[in-house]
């Protein structure tokens, strides 16, 4: 008589598991592809998933900074309106920034970035309606800024929150430099997109494809494991406390936590005092370096390539990246080279200093942004994501200073001042807060 068989106890997925799937790499050309170190991350279908609607939306997204212009400009033929009309988004990342990274950590981050794909297609698409029927007016535009403004402003803590969650953690800093490369990507993409639409069928073919590109990033969004909107992580089965100290917590983690703390520092610095120098690009490509709107855009995909070539080395190399000394070395070269910059009158040596620029550029985000998720808590990473978001008003609080400073010494004067700043703060956070030398 031979003795029971026992069974080995199977312990089922956890619900984190369950949220990151089992790592699963097709066969042939792609699956060639994903055994490449750069694009680890593509190893887990629902990060996959996450990156399509990622792309789905920077394109969309970057295709609007051309054609809502664009747009404007026809409508009013003025150029104070076509300011107003880029600033007034500005104002719901002022107002609903803080809460929107909580409100992802309560309600859902999937359902709410669901939500957001589906309104932003559905204002597109209304947009490209009165525009084909000759029916558009300037506030439509101004309208549709704000609706899109809301929505980006709510997409971006529930998505970037997620990414983290779609990979096992010692591949979240390959996952955050794969989807720097989709963003910076479809920033040298969208535009071109957007140009050639508006010539060959006018803006409002332009809105209509942008609709179709959010609906798309919708459906792939609608495939992730539902568990996102169940989690405990996300706040399910548990009380429930006002927005206002969900979101307060968010900022007491990132005030008590040095490393996350040192990285924001760094982050907020490059925001208000490095990259607003892109406010007056046209001025150095009209004025200083004499070559037109056509030199402007080669400066911008020469700061796109070196975003790239940044995005592809921090995909590469992932943890092995001693990423303190990045993030403060990638501010100090963003200000150093933006020294340059102001003071070269050669164009040939603008591009190369562009490239520089943007390759620094990235290591101040996508670092500072790899650090941080990788320290927050999964429970309240959407509220510290939401904290993150803030870079954006000191991008725009610098661009207004840099703008005043332009009017009084020049720009040259203006952007050498502010980037010298930069620099200097790069060197004394690298004496003063010694812990940035142990980040990894």
């Amino acid at each position: 008589m031979q003795p029971p068989t026992i069974e080995p106890e199977v312990r089922p997925p956890t619900t984190q598991e369950s949220l990151r799937g089992t790592r699963n790499e097709p066969s042939g050309r792609l699956g060639a592809l994903l055994r490449v170190s750069t694009f680890r991350a593509f190893s887990y279908p629902q990060f996959r998933l996450l990156w399509y609607g990622n792309v789905s939306n920077s394109i969309a997204m970057w295709m609007d900074q051309v054609a809502r212009g664009w747009l404007m400009y026809e409508l009013t033929n003025s150029a104070v309106q076509l300011g107003a009309v880029t600033a007034i988004r500005a104002i719901p990342l002022l107002l609903l920034s803080p809460i929107a990274g909580a409100m992802a950590d309560q309600y859902g981050r999937r359902r709410q970035l669901i939500i957001t794909q589906a309104v932003n297609a559905a204002l597109y698409a209304i947009l490209a309606v009165l525009i084909i029927l000759h029916l558009v007016e300037p506030w439509h535009v101004y309208a549709v800024a704000i609706g899109s403004g809301i929505v980006q402003v709510f997409q971006g803590p529930a998505r970037q929150a997620m990414t983290s969650e779609a990979v096992e953690p010692r591949d979240i800093t390959n996952a955050i430099g794969v989807s720097s490369i989709a963003f910076n990507g479809s920033r040298t993409i969208g535009p071109a997109i957007a140009g050639v639409l508006i010539a060959v069928v006018g803006t409002g073919g332009s809105y209509a494809v942008q609709s179709a590109l959010y609906v798309l990033a919708t459906i792939w969004t609608v495939q992730l494991h539902p568990a996102w909107d169940s989690d405990p992580a996300n706040g399910k089965g548990k009380p429930r406390g006002s927005l206002l100290s969900s979101t307060l917590e968010g900022w007491r983690f990132v005030r008590s936590d040095e490393t996350v703390r040192t990285g924001m520092v760094i982050l907020m610095m490059a925001a208000l005092l490095a990259q607003p120098f892109g406010t007056l690009l046209p001025i150095f490509a009209k004025d200083i370096l004499q070559a037109g709107s056509t030199g402007q855009g080669l400066l911008l995909t020469a700061m796109g390539i070196g975003a790239m070539l940044s995005a592809v080395l921090i995909a590469s190399l992932g943890d092995r990246l001693p990423k303190g000394y990045l993030m403060v070395g990638g501010a100090f070269v963003y200000g150093s080279m933006l020294i340059a910059f102001a003071f070269s009158e050669w164009f040939v040596v603008s591009m190369a200093l562009m490239v520089l620029i943007g390759l620094a550029n990235v290591f101040c985000n996508a670092l500072v942004q790899t650090v941080v998720q990788t320290h927050a808590p999964s429970e309240i990473r959407g509220r510290v994501m939401g904290v993150f978001q803030q870079r954006d008003l000191f991008n725009t609080a610098g661009s207004m200073m840099i703008g005043v400073l332009a009017a009084a010494w020049g720009a040259p004067w203006a952007t050498a001042s502010m980037a010298g700043l930069c620099a200097l703060g790069a060197v004394i956070i690298f004496f003063a807060i010694p812990h940035i030398r142990k980040i990894r």
